[in-house]
């Protein structure tokens, strides 16, 4: 009857009272009407349908009714993410008590000069508070817990039972809520000591905890590591393609441990290239179906911190015999390609193999050698090589970008910590050629590999990166007419190329790193299918992730398939189904944990900036305006800070502007556009709120920004 009631609102154009679905079921005796009342509270528990003021009732289909999970952001606004269609944005008014991945009802009530669409929030249908972290407070003899999230407008008592749990002011703890005691007030139990909030660190894993990130390995995955060995032998060699003799390398950051993809190349004597992408075979070593493959399964990744990595699997493998330490042998799976003149790959093979690196290169360094020709110690023997590799990798671009790869050149902040983990100094990520280089590399193995099962026609997992909605790029154009940014282009060509076009035209506004993040943000999101849709931003027609078991599941699973396929011969018809089966848990699985992964990441990455700027309050920084509201506007320091300037803080009344994105004094007549590069004081910062606000000092005028460029080269 569910699927019945389901029906017949789906097919109504209008929200129906329960006298005319009653009607339309021609229900039989008071038995079968009470089981209708029944099933119609389930499906609106469940968020199936919405009953609305006037009692009736609708789907969540084509109307402005939608259903979705409300992420919320630092700034107090927040987004819906609704399935199958576009994330509707959230203004802080409009949040209605709703907080982080609440499940909710979301009214669709505009669209908004710069594309999104604008709602508000109905009603909450489901909120997940199983877990809550917080620090502890004594209130006379009671044992209270404040939610670090400060979203959360609810008290939580700890179950003591008159018992020493050995709690104090101060401690940071896990607590699972039990029962509702008053409203807004719970009774909890104490499901872990994170630590005091003043000790190292434990800012950090209260952020973790709250995401539900393991930092620690069970009892049975680390009694799996006993069978681990710590070298390769004779015998794990059998079958497998000795490489030990060429020249193989890796190159990665200067603090990488858990080293996953080595490289080689040479020239051919027919003018083409040998590139050899080799990959720590962790699948050898990870079973499939063993407590360390079941952990790693359910983390999905690696989570990369300030001060720490959590990492997806135990040290002994990342950072030991699945990591390509150098003049250590190693088991992996290689990818050797033939590319053309043209950066084509015309012939590859695809093979168990033995390695063994000849020295772990930095990025740091590797740039001296292809860019400034400065061979480091060390490096005298390599130069050749890599020259070789920069001058294939600079091919490979070529090639990419003529087929519309998109590089949306977002700057990544560093957050440089002291060893009690308290940030010392914030600066931008330096990618040069040899980060270029590895990511050119390693997008001709993910692809190759993709290809190769693709037309094999078997199960397999991709990264996808579907196209851009059309109505979400014409609302983006039409924003930037209204900000009087010109550009030439198509609104019903969303092709790649056309997106890097309209990026290039962008790159001479003043706002470009505004709008291109922005326009970053009306793309879809990247996400591991059992399907191939191409990757949109890599303007690839089969793609996967193959070069990274270390740190991420679908990379251990595209190896495990490719021993299974290739190396075992095993495609028989219930090796199939299995896969085909088990392939949609794992990419739905493997995407949400990524999700969640990077917002862990940020969060952290917001709260140490917080931080950083508690000691540099009254100090003034330069930065661009990054968003105008009504009640003030944001501005982005150079080393990618984040504050707001309240209204509340400019001298005067200033009018808002929303088409045009503007702030104008009524008096003075200043004005404040998108884009417009200020120097601010920082007034106040707060870790735990993970807020910065400024002060406007002074707005730039074209001369400061020359005299400033001036200023920086001359350093």
């Amino acid at each position: 009857m569910k699927e019945k009631i389901l029906e017949i609102l789906n097919n109504s154009n209008k929200a129906l009272t329960v006298e005319e679905i009653d009607d339309r079921l021609n229900l039989k005796d008071i038995k079968e009407t009470k089981e209708f009342l029944s099933l119609l509270n389930e499906l609106e528990e469940e968020g199936e349908i919405y009953h609305s003021n006037k009692n009736k009732y609708m789907p969540f289909n084509n109307g402005p009714l939608k259903k979705g999970i409300i992420r919320m952001n630092k700034k107090g606004f927040g987004f819906v993410e609704v399935e199958g269609s576009e994330d509707i944005f959230i203004p802080v008014d409009n949040i209605n008590n709703a907080i982080h991945n609440d499940v909710v009802v979301v009214e669709i009530l505009k669209r908004k000069e710069d594309g999104r669409l604008e709602g508000r929030i109905v009603r909450t249908i489901k909120r997940d508070l199983s877990t809550v972290v917080g620090e502890i407070l004594y209130k006379g003899n009671e044992c209270t817990v404040i939610p670090d999230d400060n979203k959360l407008k609810i008290e939580l008592v700890v179950k003591t039972d008159g018992e020493n749990l050995g709690l104090v002011d101060g401690h940071k703890v896990v607590v699972k809520i039990n029962k509702l005691i008053s409203k807004g007030k719970y009774l909890c139990t104490l499901e872990k000591i994170i630590g005091h909030k003043n000790d190292p660190g434990v800012d950090i894993l209260s952020i973790v905890y709250n995401y539900e990130i393991k930092d620690t390995f069970d009892e049975e995955t680390i009694a799996e590591l006993d069978d681990i060995p710590e070298s390769v032998s004779e015998k794990e060699k059998i079958g497998r393609r000795d490489l030990t003799d060429q020249v193989i390398f890796t190159i990665d950051g200067d603090d990488t441990k858990d080293i996953d993809d080595a490289i080689s190349v040479e020239k051919l004597d027919n003018g083409h290239y040998k590139l050899g992408v080799h990959i720590a075979d962790v699948s050898y070593y990870v079973k499939e179906g063993s407590a360390l493959d079941n952990e790693a399964m359910m983390r999905g990744t690696s989570v990369y911190l300030v001060d720490r990595v959590i990492p997806m699997l135990p040290h002994k493998l990342s950072n030991g015999i699945c990591s390509l330490n150098p003049g250590v042998e190693r088991l992996a799976i290689s990818c050797v390609m033939e590319i053309d003149e043209h950066g084509k790959t015309v012939d590859y093979e695809i093979f168990e193999s033995v390695i063994k690196s000849r020295i772990q290169m930095t990025y740091k360094k590797v740039n001296q050698v292809i860019e400034e020709d400065i061979i480091p110690e060390g490096y005298e023997e390599f130069a050749d090589e890599l020259k070789l590799m920069d001058e294939l990798s600079r091919i490979i671009r070529k090639e990419k970008e003529a087929r519309g790869y998109i590089d949306f050149d977002v700057d990544e902040a560093k957050i440089l910590v002291d060893d009690k983990c308290h940030p010392v100094d914030i600066v931008l990520r330096n990618r040069g050629r040899g980060e270029n280089l590895i990511e050119d590399f390693m997008i001709c193995a993910n692809e190759c590999v993709a290809s190769h099962i693709f037309y094999m026609n078997l199960p397999f997992i991709y990264r996808v990166h579907e196209y851009p909605k059309e109505e979400k790029i014409r609302n983006f154009l039409s924003y930037l007419q209204t900000l009087g940014v010109s550009v030439r282009a198509n609104i019903k060509d969303v092709s790649p190329k056309s997106m890097q076009n309209l990026l290039y035209s962008l790159k001479k506004e003043k706002q470009y790193k505004i709008l291109s993040s922005q326009l970053l943000r009306n793309m879809q999101k990247a996400v591991y299918l059992p399907q191939n849709l191409g990757h949109y931003g890599l303007a690839s027609k089969c793609y996967t992730h193959f070069t990274s078991p270390i740190r991420r599941y679908p990379d251990t699973t595209v190896h495990r398939l490719l021993r299974t396929y290739l190396f075992n011969k095993d495609m028989s018809p219930e090796t199939v189904a299995k896969w085909e089966e088990k392939l949609v848990f794992i990419a739905d699985n493997s995407s949400q944990k990524e999700r969640e992964s990077v917002d862990c990441e940020r969060d952290v990455e917001s709260m140490k900036m917080a931080e950083y700027m508690e000691d540099h309050i009254g100090e003034t920084f330069e930065g661009m305006i990054s968003g105008v509201m009504n009640f003030g506007m944001f501005v982005q320091l150079d080393n990618l800070v984040e504050g707001l300037v309240h209204i509340t803080e400019m001298n005067g009344f200033y009018h808002y502007d929303e088409v045009a994105q503007t702030l104008t004094g009524e008096k003075n007549k200043d004005k404040y556009s998108l884009g417009d590069r200020v120097v601010v004081k920082v007034i106040r910062a707060s870790k735990e709120e993970k807020a910065v606000d400024f002060d406007i000092v002074k707005k730039l005028g074209e001369d400061d920004e020359k005299e400033g460029n001036e200023d920086k080269s001359n350093n």
